[in-house]
């Protein structure tokens, strides 16, 4: 498990690389911005270029993991699709070559012939990745796990939109960033293909700070099976989270701005003045939950997915917490108990689609979701929400 983590730890930070290159040379970005128009508007260029931008993350994971002949993993999905039609109305499979010349004539053929685009992407693909692991912990992993016991989810891109837009936030100390390029991330996490439990994250924030020569970014992991518990950050302290009513500070809650307002309303009497938050990106909501910054993530329709929350949700049960589905919770009629930290029901799992459903929505959260690292902060939610929508 030590290799296994190490490795998604480098692969991550060759996707950083990628969405930060993106960005930074100007061929990349000009096509990672641009609006067709006219005649283009309906072409079926790649679906844009931010899509290829995507697909490349999840394909480059994809090749690197699988070259390592220990980690063949049998279920290996992503969240896009690696077919295109480009604007010859040719269908081209997106791949990782064998070389980087390889890989450059591939995506020529995706980006319509623009040779200088597709050399500086393939260069950042087979560039291996200048990470220096200096965290403690990594090496004395040791769980009888073989990969076939084992499913990945990727995530190449997560808050896909505010990678495009690329607001350049200025983030406070101690406070999340409610928009911007700090909330996209590089998310892959590992469950046990028999039970659905995540065991392994890696969550890779490309865009974590800007020094004079450029963006800069942070990793953060955590793995969680049986009583092995390890994670690259420590567990927020526990503070006391009275209501507003009992003159406390009250908890913190990030949720998305578009959330219900039955929702908004129903949490609003549990939290203080500017503790009920708003920010973009299902995994970086989760991050804030992981460092402190929030009490908990809540969301309640069905629009992330089982890339979005796996890797993150590892990070929560390797620092005592979770994160569960919220319809059900809601809908029990009996009490539930905390097991270890945990919930003792309705933890999301990630080894089952919802045969009803068609496309992406195979694997989504239809349930909403709650991300905590307390349990009794849990509790208090839902017995907030019970009933009020």
């Amino acid at each position: 498990m030590a290799d296994l983590l190490k490795l998604l730890l480098r692969v991550a930070e060759k996707a950083a690389n990628v969405a930060r290159v993106c960005r930074k040379e100007a061929p990349l970005f000009q096509l990672l911005v641009q609006e067709k128009t006219g005649v283009d508007k309906n072409k079926k260029f790649v679906q844009d270029f931010k899509t290829l931008a995507d697909v490349v993350i999840q394909e480059m994971i994809r090749h690197d993991v699988g070259a390592q002949d220990c980690f063949m993993f049998e279920k290996f999905p992503g969240e896009e699709s690696n077919k295109f039609e480009n604007g010859l109305g040719e269908s081209v499979i997106v791949t990782v070559c064998g070389t980087e010349k390889e890989t450059a004539a591939l995506l020529a053929t995706v980006l319509d012939g623009d040779q200088t685009a597709a050399t500086l992407l393939a260069r950042a693909i087979h560039q291996d990745a200048k990470l220096t692991l200096t965290d403690t912990g990594t090496d004395d992993l040791h769980i009888p796990l073989s990969p076939s016991d084992l499913g990945i989810w990727i995530d190449p891109i997560d808050a896909t939109s505010q990678y495009i837009e690329g607001r350049e936030e200025a983030a406070e100390e101690g406070r999340l960033c409610p928009s911007g390029l700090q909330c996209a991330l590089v998310l892959i996490g590992v469950y046990l293909r028999a039970t659905g439990e995540p065991v392994m994250g890696v969550i890779n924030q490309p865009f974590n700070h800007k020094d004079p020569t450029g963006w800069k970014g942070k990793h953060f992991w955590g793995v969680s099976c049986g009583s092995v518990k390890a994670c690259s950050v420590l567990r927020p302290k526990d503070r006391p989270a009275e209501t507003t009513a009992a003159g406390g500070p009250g908890l913190s809650v990030v949720m998305s701005s578009s959330e219900k307002q039955a929702v908004k309303e129903a949490l609003a009497p549990l939290c203080g003045p500017d503790r009920l938050m708003y920010a973009s990106g299902a995994g970086y909501k989760i991050l804030c939950v992981i460092l402190g910054l929030a009490d908990v993530y809540v969301l309640s329709e069905g629009s992330t997915f089982k890339w979005d929350s796996c890797g993150p949700h590892a990070l929560l049960r390797a620092l005592g917490g979770g994160m569960v589905d919220l319809k059900e919770c809601l809908h029990s009629s009996g009490s539930s108990h905390c097991q270890g930290g945990h919930q003792d029901q309705g933890e999301l799992t990630y080894h089952q689609p919802h045969i009803e459903s068609t496309g992406a929505d195979h694997w989504a959260n239809q349930g909403g979701l709650v991300a905590y690292l307390n349990c009794q902060i849990l509790h208090r939610v839902i017995g907030e929400l019970k009933g009020k929508f």
